[in-house]
C-alpha cells in the first residue's frame, strides 16, 4: 500500500505566491523611481532636498528596526520578511535619488542618468567600487559615507533578521513535516524509542 503523501505547510499555491508582494513592490518602486518627477530635488532646492532625504532615512531606519524586533521576538504579526525586503529596496531608491540630485550640482563624475544613480547605489552597497562613477564634491562624499554607515547598521541588521526569519520558517516546516509523516507524533530530541506505546497484543 502506498504511503500517504504529506505536504509541507506553506506549500502549494500559498507557498508559491508568498513572495509575489515582494516582486510587485520592487516593480512599483522601480517604476516610481524612473517615472516620478525627481527634478524637484537638487541644488535649486537644497533645503527641501536635505530635509526629505534625512526624514526618509530616519523613517526607514525606524521601520527596519521595528521589523527586526518582530523577527527577534518570533512574533507572528505581519510579514517581516516581505517588509524587510521592500524597506531595503526603498532605501536604495532614496540614496539613488539623493545621488541624482547631487549630480545636477556637479558633485559626481560619470553620473548623468537615473540608471547611473541606481547603479552607483547598488555598487556602493556591494562595496565593489569600479571607479567609473565617483563622488567629486564634498556633499556627495558625505552622502556616500552616510550610505556606508547606513548599510553597516540598518541594512545589515535587516538582512540578518531576514536570514533568521527564513531559516526559522524552514526549520518549522521540516519539523512539521516530520511530525505529519509519523502520524502527528513528534519525537523529543535524543529519544530513539518508539513514538507511542505498542498495541496490547504486542506487549510481552
Amino acid at each position: 500500500m502506498d504511503s500517504p503523501r504529506f505536504k509541507m505547510p506553506g506549500s502549494g499555491l500559498r507557498g508559491q505566491w508568498v513572495w509575489l508582494p515582494v516582486l510587485g513592490g520592487v516593480a512599483l518602486l522601480l517604476a516610481g523611481y524612473f517615472t516620478l518627477p525627481l527634478e524637484i530635488f537638487g541644488p535649486h532646492r537644497p533645503a527641501l532636498s536635505w530635509v526629505v532625504f534625512l526624514c526618509a532615512l530616519a523613517l526607514l531606519a525606524a521601520l527596519l528596526l521595528r521589523q527586526v524586533r518582530l523577527v527577534l521576538a518570533e512574533s507572528d504579526r505581519g510579514r517581516p520578511g516581505v517588509v524587510i525586503v521592500l524597506l531595503i529596496c526603498l532605501s536604495l531608491v532614496v540614496f539613488a535619488t539623493a545621488y541624482l540630485g547631487l549630480s545636477r550640482d556637479g558633485q559626481f563624475s560619470g553620473l548623468d542618468t537615473r540608471t547611473d544613480a541606481l547603479y552607483f547605489t547598488v555598487v556602493t552597497l556591494a562595496t565593489i567600487g569600479y571607479g567609473d562613477i565617483h563622488p567629486s564634491g564634498q556633499e556627495a562624499r558625505l552622502v556616500v559615507v552616510v550610505q556606508i554607515a547606513y548599510n553597516f547598521v540598518f541594512l545589515a541588521a535587516g538582512a540578518s533578521a531576514l536570514t533568521r526569519r527564513v531559516r526559522g520558517r524552514a526549520a518549522t516546516r521540516i519539523r512539521s513535516r516530520g511530525g505529519q509523516a509519523h502520524g502527528g507524533h513528534s519525537r523529543p530530541p535524543g529519544d530513539d524509542g518508539p513514538l507511542s506505546d505498542p498495541p496490547a497484543r504486542f506487549r510481552p
